[in-house]
């Protein structure tokens, strides 16, 4: 077996408890390990994207037990992209926390992130869906320690309201587990779609339920309307550096309907095939509205931030929710471009809301280094709202060019466009209050002597700045490499549609009689 495969998951699980029990007091010794574990999950990343890019469909069976009746984690195309994403974006984080110190302010941030990475990581690889519960659990519980990391009233309470939105998604999970277990007796992916062709339309009742139960479950995870309502209090009270790593949390919500409900429940199974998308299609519309009419109407920077990932949710999901390759690959795209624009758009609110008074859109005295701010937050945010030249606009294009069907067009194109313009109003007002507005103010001359001897905010440095700049470099590659991309994501959009050839790869040849 391919022992590459698991390494994603073992490195960070491994790596946690060694920073937490035995680094936990020289931050020094714990940075770099956890550095150095992050740049080699990279590389393994990397390694593995490349191994996968050729179509085949890697199986990794735990004690060498073979599906369903043991543990596999399998990696393909799409898993492929998911673990290089979040490994990218773990390392830009992980430079920003360090460079701006966010990960001295509290206890344990080095061992949470690990801890992070490795439930992300098994979400993204596992073949079975309980298997994919526990890895949500860990996750649960890691996110919590970041969210709350460096304390605070606020964080706390956005902190609590998170932990219960998810501990009842959990609950909802074991109960579509059980029923999907008491109707199919197993719950490996592969499995399970072998099956679900063969269960009677007229026995498919329990099935249903269990999809719908499911599709709950992974609409929480993606702040999906209309339960998306902690994602805002939360992303806009954790630390800069957590908020832009959790960009890429709502991806694995996105990443389970499209694996559980394209393999599993679509095409092809009876009773369950046209399921997902009949409820998945309006609430991803009135979530575009949802985060469109939230940066319109935003107070503070952060949240304004975090409302524009619950717009660009919707806007992936209205593609997810088609559930043809061509739409998928569209969505695949625009959910590359989305996480790192989320988190690029973080990183740059932490550089200026440390350097002002508070975290309100209110015109205040400039900021050092105002010019340089305003011009990553201008090319940040036209990413974000889809405008040209960065990837945002041609992941929109792609999204309106896949859903030109009669029952899709009308609607996601109205809502696409709509909530488009609205977020660029949003991010327009907010950018001419802190960086134009800011520099028209004056000070009094009767304040010069006490504005003089006033402590000012340091100017950011090179390595504070760098991770923002990266991603705004690799936006720009997203771009300007579109072609080849688009070409991987049209690969990966095919080989998850083709449930016989994920099968064949899990349980092995179907033996005929």
């Amino acid at each position: 077996m391919m022992h590459w495969i698991i390494l994603p998951v073992v490195l960070p699980a491994l790596l946690a408890p060694l920073i937490g029990f035995v680094m936990r007091h020289d931050i020094v010794l714990a940075r770099t390990a956890s550095v150095a574990g992050t740049v080699t999950f990279l590389a393994i990343a990397v390694g593995l994207t490349s191994m996968a890019a050729d179509g085949t469909t890697h199986v990794y069976r735990l004690g060498d037990w073979p599906a369903p009746f043991g543990i596999v984690l399998v990696l393909d195309r799409l898993s492929a992209l998911m673990l290089l994403l979040t490994a990218t974006l773990a390392v830009i984080v992980l430079i920003h926390a360090i460079a701006t110190g966010w990960d001295a302010r509290g206890r344990h941030f080095h061992a949470l992130f690990q801890f992070q990475l490795m439930g992300i990581c098994g979400a993204f690889l596992t073949g079975d869906i309980f298997n994919l519960f526990v890895f949500f659990e860990v996750l649960l519980i890691a996110s919590y320690g970041l969210m709350i990391h460096s304390g605070g009233k606020e964080r706390m309470r956005a902190g609590l309201q998170y932990v219960i939105m998810n501990l009842a998604g959990s609950t909802l999970f074991l109960f579509a587990l059980g029923t999907l277990y008491a109707s199919t007796g197993t719950l490996n992916i592969a499995d399970l779609a072998a099956r679900m062709p063969e269960i009677p339309v007229e026995e498919a009742a329990l099935v249903s339920v269990a999809s719908i139960l499911l599709m709950i479950v992974f609409a929480v995870k993606a702040a999906l309307f209309p339960v998306q309502f902690w994602l805002p209090a939360t992303y806009s009270n954790a630390p800069a550096p957590v908020a832009a790593l959790f960009a890429i949390m709502t991806k694995v919500g996105a990443y389970a309907i499209l694996r559980v409900h394209t393999t599993v429940f679509g095409p092809g199974a009876p009773g369950t095939e046209s399921l997902a998308g009949t409820w998945l299609f309006p609430a991803a519309i009135v979530t575009i509205a949802v985060g469109a009419f939230g940066v319109l109407g935003a107070r503070r920077l952060m949240p304004l931030i975090a409302f524009s990932v619950v717009g660009s949710m919707g806007t992936m999901l209205v593609a997810v929710a088609a559930f043809s390759t061509t739409a998928t690959t569209a969505a695949l795209y625009y959910m590359i471009h989305s996480t790192l624009a989320a988190a690029c758009l973080f990183l740059i609110a932490d550089l200026v809301v440390t350097r002002r008074s508070a975290d309100t859109l209110e015109a205040e005295p400039a900021t050092v280094q105002n010019g340089l701010f305003a011009a990553l937050f201008f090319a940040a945010a036209i990413a974000m709202a889809g405008m040209p030249p960065l990837s945002g606009f041609l992941g929109k294009l792609l999204v309106l060019d896949a859903l030109q069907e009669p029952g899709f067009m009308v609607w996601a194109w109205s809502a696409i466009l709509v909530g488009s313009f609205l977020t660029i109003v949003g991010f327009a007002r907010a950018g001419s209050i802190l960086f134009w507005k800011s520099t028209a103010l004056a000070v009094p001359e009767e304040q010069t002597d006490v504005d003089v001897t006033a402590e000012a905010p340091p100017p950011a440095t090179t390595a504070q700045v760098a991770p923002v700049v990266l991603t705004l470099a690799a936006l720009a590659v997203l771009a300007i490499f579109a072609g080849p991309v688009s070409a991987y994501l049209d690969n990966a959009s095919a080989q998850l549609f083709d449930r016989e050839g994920y099968v064949e790869a899990v349980l092995g040849p179907v033996e005929e009689d």
